[in-house]
């Protein structure tokens, strides 16, 4: 019932809560709390790239990981300090709550039992309670550009902690427990993890905000930009993993495509058109591409682009609610038990509808992108190329997505990156509206001021 992929993550038993990790817990809640708005985000951060997430309370069948005890804290913030605010409501909100509805949906009708609604609860407590609170909490531009910086700065003390690692062999963050303190070791090859539970998902996580260290130096911020980027790259490459790396490349071409953002149309029918070229002229369908990436020595190439052959051949037993086991699409000695695609999991646990609602919210995210940046009309680098690498973040997630499902506080960085984008939608879509109306509007107040970000400062 719960994923796969955890059949291959390196982690300890632990019955009972760490202290330090509680403790630890508990002082960032209460961070939380108090600090200013322009700062909210950095509890998150230090949460994110810190602390493990292998244990948890247990309390009524409900499992509470360290950053769900945050969110918890977060929601307190909302109400005690009248946070809350009218949401200008978008197709990716919308299209975020029926992905959820239908995926725990299906996944009732699958299983038919109590610990499929306790799961999908949980589900959805991660989903609604991570995302809707990081929409609330960044009702500008100028909160989600402040979220760059403890992104960045924290990723150096992490790279240093992996860097670490990589030399010793030694994982640090066993201290917080969760993680096993001597490192995973494949083909003679140290692969690193820091915090995650597993390399792929630390790797990812360098990879997905490399690109918001480098829109950090449009922003002003040159020094901590340079540092950031250099961290986010150790990171990447200390996991030795190749779908990360290959993932980090995807968001620096996402980045570069800045220059050729008006011709963006071209190349993306260009690459639909290559595929289906490819796929023509090939012996094997073209997703056997995957079984030729092999940078670091042992990847895992092949069962990816075999479980995608497996899934498109198998369709008819997941398109309706998902399945209850991958194992039957193949014989047992090809581990199809373990589904490390984020795409085939939605199916295998909520049915096509689901992985099609979960394929319109990435599509309606990188439209908002756009329609962000057309908005802003390229007033200046400091402005719009930020927009644009949340766009090319996003666009590391999706090539992720081929190689690894999340369950970690990658959740968290995943629905950080949704919720930024459509909150830079609304911004700019408000104050689009308040330009146009003139005078009609006499009380209404720009959401941000052109020339203070132009300066790269925040409030």
């Amino acid at each position: 019932m719960f994923p796969y992929f955890l059949a291959t993550v390196n982690l300890p038993p632990s019955p009972d809560v760490n202290p330090i990790g509680l403790g630890f817990t508990i002082l960032m809640g209460f961070l939380f709390l108090v600090i200013p708005r322009r700062f909210v985000l950095v509890p998150v951060t230090i949460l994110v790239s810190f602390m493990t997430m292998g244990e948890a309370f247990q309390i009524a069948g409900a499992h509470f990981t360290m950053i769900r005890i945050l969110v918890l804290f977060g929601w307190l913030r909302v109400i005690l300090r009248g946070e809350s605010r009218r949401l200008q409501w978008n197709a990716i909100d919308k299209v975020f709550v029926a992905w959820m509805v239908v995926r725990g949906t299906a996944y009732v009708l699958l299983w038919q039992s109590f610990e499929a609604i306790n799961y999908q609860l949980g589900y959805a407590y991660n989903a609604f309670g991570f995302y809707f609170l990081f929409r609330f909490l960044m009702k500008d531009l100028d909160n989600v550009f402040a979220a760059f910086r403890p992104i960045a700065l924290f990723a150096i003390p992490l790279a240093a902690a992996m860097a670490f690692e990589k030399s010793t062999g030694r994982n640090i963050f066993a201290i917080f427990g969760g993680v096993m303190p001597t490192t995973i070791i494949r083909d003679g090859v140290l692969r690193c993890q820091g915090p995650f539970a597993h390399p792929i998902l630390a790797g990812t996580y360098g990879a997905v905000i490399l690109p918001l260290c480098i829109a950090l130096w449009w922003r002003g911020n040159k020094a901590l930009a340079l540092m950031g980027t250099v961290s986010a790259l150790v990171i990447t490459l200390t996991s030795a993993s190749s779908g990360p790396l290959l993932s980090a490349v995807a968001g620096i071409v996402g980045l570069c495509m800045w220059r050729w953002r008006g011709r963006l149309r071209i190349v993306r029918w260009g690459m639909v058109l290559g595929l289906i070229g490819l796929h023509m002229v090939m012996k094997a369908p073209v997703w056997f591409l995957l079984a030729r990436v092999d940078i670091f020595s042992g990847s895992t190439g092949y069962h990816r682009a075999f479980l995608i052959d497996r899934a498109v051949a198998n369709f008819s037993d997941w398109w309706l609610v998902g399945t209850k086991s991958t194992e039957a699409w193949a014989d047992a000695d090809q581990h199809l038990f373990d589904v490390t695609n984020q795409y085939i999991w939605e199916g295998v646990e909520g049915g096509f509808l689901t992985l099609l609602l979960f394929i319109f919210i990435i599509g309606f995210s990188f439209q908002a992108v756009g329609r962000a940046v057309l908005a802003v009309k390229d007033k200046s680098m400091s402005v719009g190329f930020p927009i644009w690498a949340l766009g090319a973040s996003l666009l590391v997630h999706v090539v992720s997505y081929i190689s690894v499902p999340y369950f970690d506080q990658m959740i968290v960085v995943w629905y950080l990156g949704l919720a930024m984008i459509s909150s830079a939608r609304e911004a700019t879509l408000e104050n689009a509206t308040e330009s146009t109306s003139g005078g009609l509007c006499k009380a209404a107040t720009p959401i941000w001021d052109y020339s203070r970000l132009e300066n790269g400062s925040s409030t």
